[in-house]
Order: structure tokens, then C-alpha cells, then sequence
């Protein structure tokens, strides 16, 4: 069930002057992130420009599992991989385009029609990818186990 609207989210951040950063959110663990390599990081931890793809991916996944449960879909597995493009626009630094790279896995003998479609839906549907203001592309993929 969903829960009336509207939904309010919380995270905080807090950091020294250097260091990792830590990420909550009230009834979650702390996560560490940083700034990604080519803002001087080392890259190997969560930065803010890699959780945002990372949301567009979980929330299209979640969405797909959505739909397809509302059309009494079965699916074996989806893999989601998503690009964001950094770049700048008029003068500031944005994401300018986010890419969906889905590969849904289906039966033998599944209906890989309804899967597209399905997969398409859930990519109109994603509701973090809908609150950005940068370009989307979406390519998918079914195949068969």
C-alpha cells in the first residue's frame, strides 16, 4: 500500500574540513561517500555524482518490480545500469543526460512483448528519473534464460 501524499524523505551529511563524509538517514546505516575522482577523490567510495545515477537505477528497478507485479508479470532477474553525464550548461555544472541501460532476464517462452512494454512503462514511470531536469534516453534488453 502506498502511503497518502505527500512523502517527505530525509538525509543528512556531515563532515570535517577533509575526510569522508558521512550520509544518513533517519533508520538507515551510515554511509561514507566523497568526491568522485575527477573532483580530486580517490574513487573508491560513493560521491554524490555516482549516488544520483545510483537512485535513477534503484528507483527504475523498484518501479519495473511495480509494474510487472501489477500486471502479474514473472521475470527472473533485471539488471539496470545507469550513465549520468556531468557537464557544463550555461555556465553551470549539471547533470545534462542520464542514460538507462536495462536488461531484463524472462522465461523461455515468456511473452517478450509485454516485457518491453512493461519495461518501457517503468521507465515513464520512475519517479526520480521524472524529478530530473536532464535529458534520458532508455535502451532495453529482454532475453530468454
Amino acid at each position: 500500500m502506498i502511503a497518502p501524499f505527500p512523502h517527505v524523505y530525509r538525509a543528512s551529511a556531515a563532515a570535517g574540513q577533509s575526510g569522508d563524509v558521512a550520509v544518513d538517514s533517519p533508520g538507515l546505516a551510515t554511509i561514507t561517500a566523497g568526491p568522485s575522482a575527477p573532483f580530486g577523490g580517490t574513487g573508491a567510495q560513493w560521491s554524490p555524482e555516482t549516488l544520483l545515477p545510483a537512485a535513477v537505477a534503484n528507483c527504475f528497478v523498484l518501479t519495473f518490480r511495480a509494474v510487472s507485479a501489477a500486471s502479474m508479470f514473472g521475470w527472473l532477474r533485471l539488471d539496470c545500469r545507469v550513465e549520468g553525464v556531468l557537464d557544463r550548461v550555461d555556465r553551470q555544472l549539471r547533470f545534462s543526460r542520464f542514460r538507462t541501460i536495462a536488461t531484463l532476464t524472462i522465461a523461455a517462452g515468456a511473452d517478450a512483448t509485454k516485457a518491453r512494454r512493461l519495461l518501457d512503462k517503468a521507465d515513464r514511470d520512475c519517479l526520480v528519473a521524472n524529478s530530473l531536469v536532464a535529458a534520458r534516453e532508455f535502451t532495453a534488453e529482454v532475453v530468454s534464460a
